[in-house]
């Protein structure tokens, strides 16, 4: 019966340590799958990360490139307009020499039509004359070249205009070049 005894008991010992081999091996499995779960939701977590700057970075695109587009609509005709400043120029030099006689007056009337038509045009686009001579002095529309003294005057204001300066829409295109009293 010892013997017997001896047996159950190695049997009972064999059995409670399948037991607990089992359950170590179903502890780490549960462990691994614990594991692989919680590195799956760092990924997705990174994932979900990476998308959401994506879909900033796609939002800002689209922001920039709207607010590029109405800029180049908005200052589209930039460059005729600077380039025809000179003719505007040129034209109000010819409309202030004085006719002497009938014919030199009427070549004056079509100048001066040929530069209204010209104005009128590009002020549709945009384009305005920078107001000058008796306004305060603005280093960002006005370009001092001189300095006069006018005791009838304020310090700072502009006693002369030698160019007109020019705008387009809220973009200073030409400064007005002029004369500031001291």
């Amino acid at each position: 019966m010892a013997e017997e005894n001896k047996d159950v008991q190695a049997e009972e010992v064999e059995a409670v340590t399948e037991e607990t081999t089992e359950d170590v091996q179903e502890l780490t499995e549960e462990q691994k799958l614990q594991e692989e779960i919680t590195t799956l939701q760092a990924r997705v977590e990174e994932e979900e990360a990476k998308y959401l700057r994506l879909l900033a970075d796609m939002d800002n695109m689209r922001r920039r490139q709207a607010t590029e587009r109405e800029a180049a609509q908005k200052y589209r005709a930039q460059a005729l307009v600077t380039d025809l400043l000179p003719v505007l120029d040129n034209f109000e030099r010819a409309l202030q020499v004085e006719a002497t006689s009938e014919e030199a007056a009427s070549l004056v009337k079509g100048v001066d039509m040929v530069y209204r038509s010209l104005l009128e045009a590009v002020k549709k686009e945009g384009l305005e004359v920078i107001p000058a001579e008796g306004e305060a002095f603005d280093p960002n529309v006005h370009q001092a070249v001189m300095q006069e003294a006018d005791a009838d005057k304020a310090s700072g204001i502009v006693l002369r205009e030698m160019q007109k300066g020019y705008q387009l829409k809220d973009r200073v295109i030409r400064p007005s070049m002029v004369s500031v009293n001291e």
